[in-house]
């Protein structure tokens, strides 16, 4: 699922996204991105890509909401971090809120894959 609120942002990870065979869901901001990811089955969603600075509920908060909840899935489900702030501090604020890696934007296709990836194979 990509969570991003800028439309035009999320075309163009869609776009890059989908060049490489994905299937992406959207949702503009983290309160959708958790009651779409609450509402599905488990082990539905492989990937979450969050951007921080969103509107009604931000990534960070979202992302804590979504490890919070009671199911199989919500610790392993592998969630990015999308963001313009790649300060150190910015990069552990992220995984302080249960977040698996942190990119910046703008997307780098090679880093993002390799994100996705990185999780994806390590089993984790």
């Amino acid at each position: 699922m990509l969570c991003e609120d800028h439309k035009i942002n999320r075309e163009i990870a869609c776009k890059i996204l989908e060049n490489v065979g994905c299937r992406v869901d959207t949702a503009a901001d983290g309160k959708l991105c958790l009651e779409r990811f609450a509402g599905s089955e488990e082990f539905f969603y492989d990937c979450i890509l969050m951007d921080i600075r969103m509107p009604v509920m931000d990534g960070l908060t979202a992302a804590r909401e979504i490890r919070r909840l009671h199911r199989s899935d919500a610790k392993k489900v592998t969630i990015i971090a999308m963001t313009a702030n790649a300060f150190d501090e910015d990069v552990k604020k992220s995984l302080d809120a249960g977040m698996n890696a942190h990119i910046s934007k703008p997307i780098d296709r090679e880093m993002l894959y390799k994100a996705i990836l990185k999780d994806y194979y390590s089993g984790e």
